[in-house]
């Protein structure tokens, strides 16, 4: 009897019955006859998407770094050749009206004092806008540590000072009243930092937006109807200017020539920081081209646009010109402001050219 070898392994094929295949039913092609009354549907959420890009959150401003350049340098030496030369040419003025005549050099003498004074009482004015710039910086970065480390003697330090910086607007007297029955109370810093807000700085944003949009209303409608470019140019530069020396004013900073310089300065190191110094070609389409341009010529388009970016920089200027960040208030957005300029602009006249 034979023995049995043991079998190699062995590989079966499994046979698979093949699936039916089920035909998507098709769709004949069909033409529109009447292509008046296909319309568009706005999309909100790409218009949202576009309004959220617009209110990017605000930039973290740190503090400046107190360091010796060249320029600083070169502004330092010009400044005093310029005084030693105006002081020589003042000293040989008045020694010529002298020689003429003596009534000549009292007079000249006299002109060139009130001059010196007056240049005298410019840069103390100047240097204490710059102060007021400064301690309104100081103010905002003490506020936002007491509160991230819920500091209760911090918080009260910041709420003292900014009730003494805020304590020449009407529009706070009763929240001031207020944190001052609240003074002794037991609260928390982070806490005390909020009510701070609410009650002081409330009363002010909500002014500080109406101020942004009649801005924004303003060049809306210029731009819609203005004849020329440079007549929009001219506009929106003044009307940007006038928007953040309002809102500066409005919080306390009170700014002259040289603080406003730096302020708009700042304003726009924010915009670039925020990356929404300007709108793109895709986001105004996003936010022009869906609903709100089927009701808009392209001239009131235009308009739309440079409200949206003048209402930008009044914001940007929010941030910068407030006291405190925003913290337990909302920071306002572009969203209303976009309605209330479609809404403007729907009434405004259609420039022609």
């Amino acid at each position: 009897m034979s023995e049995d070898r043991p079998r190699n392994p062995r590989s079966f094929a499994h046979p698979v019955p093949p699936q039916p295949v089920v035909e998507a039913a098709g769709r004949s092609p069909r033409g529109f006859r009447d292509l008046a009354s296909v319309t568009i549907e706005p999309d909100e959420a790409l218009e949202q998407e576009a309004l959220d890009a617009l209110d990017a959150a605000p930039a973290v401003m740190r503090p400046r770094r107190r360091r010796l350049t060249f320029g600083k340098v070169f502004m330092a030496g010009l400044g005093l050749v310029v005084s030693l030369a105006t002081g020589l040419a003042l000293d040989s003025l008045i020694r010529d009206f002298f020689a003429r005549a003596e009534w000549l050099g009292y007079v000249a003498a006299g002109a060139s004092a009130l001059l010196v004074l007056g240049a005298v009482g410019v840069a103390i004015r100047e240097l204490h806008a710059i102060s007021r710039l400064r301690l309104v910086e100081r103010e905002r970065r003490d506020a936002q540590k007491a509160f991230d480390d819920n500091d209760e003697a911090a918080a009260i330090k910041v709420t003292e000072r900014l009730t003494a910086m805020l304590g020449a607007h009407a529009d706070t007297y009763a929240g001031r009243q207020r944190l001052a029955g609240w003074k002794d109370e037991i609260i928390d810093g982070r806490d005390r930092i909020a009510l701070a807000e609410r009650e002081l700085l409330a009363p002010l944003d909500a002014r500080a937006r109406a101020l942004l949009l009649a801005s924004a209303k303003r060049v809306s409608v210029v731009t819609a109807v203005s004849p020329r470019a440079i007549v929009d140019l001219a506009f929106v530069f003044f009307e940007t200017v006038r928007l953040i020396r309002r809102m500066s004013e409005l919080y306390g900073a009170r700014p002259g020539t040289l603080g406003l310089i730096r302020l708009t300065r700042d304003v726009l190191a924010h915009l670039a920081v925020t990356g929404t110094i300007a709108l793109g070609d895709g986001l105004v389409q996003q936010v022009l081209g869906q609903g709100l341009a089927q009701r808009l010529s392209a001239k009131l388009g235009e308009g739309v646009v440079n409200g949206l970016l003048t209402a930008r920089v009044g914001l940007s200027a929010m941030d910068i010109c407030r006291p405190m960040p925003f913290m337990s208030v909302e920071r306002p957005g572009v969203g209303a402001i976009l309605r209330a300029l479609a809404a403007s602009t729907d009434t405004a006249p259609e420039r022609k050219g």
